[in-house]
């Protein structure tokens, strides 16, 4: 039998412009909402970035954080919070890290390789006039020239962060090759398994977001690990790609993360909330019979350290 469906909630990322959606949220009381939104919904997890709630740029400055992991407690809705150190473009991996440190997440994203990381195609579906804000434009056109800088002497400074502050690396692989980077870090004793693993799929400059890309993720990790090492999760990068990837993780056995960092749209042409993502996913798991994990089951599953544990 599988186990239970862990869904996770992205909630705003670095990588989605304010044009794109009104519906994506930016200010804390924004993303606290839409996180109790999500758990109420079936999500036991949610993925936290932070950006600045007058512009709804990204950033990784930690005070940003901390009215967001403070609302979320005060919601009294139990779910596990976990705070990317990816960050977004321009964003040095020392100022990515700085959250773990002085929040001690149960859970952090680890990025398992540098990489080309672009959307400079969404800039040409924009004028001038229709941006919001002033930052997006050059944001979203310069991230042709983006590379997401993640070392081997970045990924073993996080790892040692996060093995110090009782965080679990919550690894994020866009590729084959970063799937043999976390074998290194195995092989250097940075890490230890059982792992926790989302496959990102869709990203231009990783792997597309096909049945074929996720399989040989898949078999490739089980391979590598041994397929009781690790727990895996997809995430499917733009519409439909992020349900065909939901559908084909219920039905193998993995689990979903689905959120507005990742898509927009719940059907064609139709702006969706984060909720009524999860909301979706929810109906998808039930068609293939999988239970959803509480977050409480999903501690146990993943071996978190409790909430009980964090610094907010």
């Amino acid at each position: 039998m599988a186990d239970k469906l862990i869904i996770t909630a992205a909630l705003t990322g670095a990588i989605t412009i304010p044009t794109q959606s009104d519906k994506l949220p930016y200010t804390s009381e924004q993303l606290v909402a839409d996180a109790v939104a999500c758990v109420k919904a079936g999500a036991a997890a949610v993925h936290i970035h932070a950006r600045n709630p007058e512009t709804g740029q990204p950033s990784s400055d930690p005070d940003l954080f901390a009215p967001i992991l403070a609302g979320i407690r005060a919601s009294g809705v139990d779910m596990i919070v976990g705070t990317t150190t990816g960050g977004g473009m321009g964003m040095l991996p020392t100022e990515r890290l700085r959250v773990v440190p002085r929040y001690k997440p149960e859970v952090a994203s680890f990025n398992l390789g540098s990489m080309n990381f672009s959307i400079h195609p969404v800039a040409r579906r924009f004028k001038p006039e229709d941006y919001r804000f002033g930052w997006e434009q050059a944001y979203a056109e310069g991230t042709k020239d983006f590379i997401f800088r993640n070392t081997f002497g970045d990924m073993e400074t996080f790892a040692k962060t996060m093995a110090e502050h009782n965080t679990k690396p919550e690894f994020e692989a866009y590729d084959v090759g970063h799937l043999y980077n976390l074998r290194f870090l195995l092989k250097e004793k940075l890490v230890q398994p059982p792992f926790w693993i989302q496959f990102v799929l869709g990203v231009l400059g990783g792997l597309a977001a096909t049945p074929e890309d996720l399989i040989v993720m898949k078999q490739t990790a089980d391979r590598l690990f041994g397929a009781e090492n690790y727990r895996w999760s997809v995430i499917g990068v733009g519409y439909p790609m992020e349900f065909n990837m939901a559908g084909m993780a219920a039905m193998m056995g993995g689990h979903v993360r689905v959120g507005l960092e990742d898509n927009i749209f719940v059907g064609r042409r139709q702006l969706a909330t984060n909720a009524q993502l999860v909301e979706k996913a929810v109906r998808i798991a039930r068609e293939f019979d999988r239970e959803l994990a509480t977050p409480e089951e999903a501690r146990g599953m993943l071996g978190l350290k409790g909430s009980a544990a964090v610094n907010f």
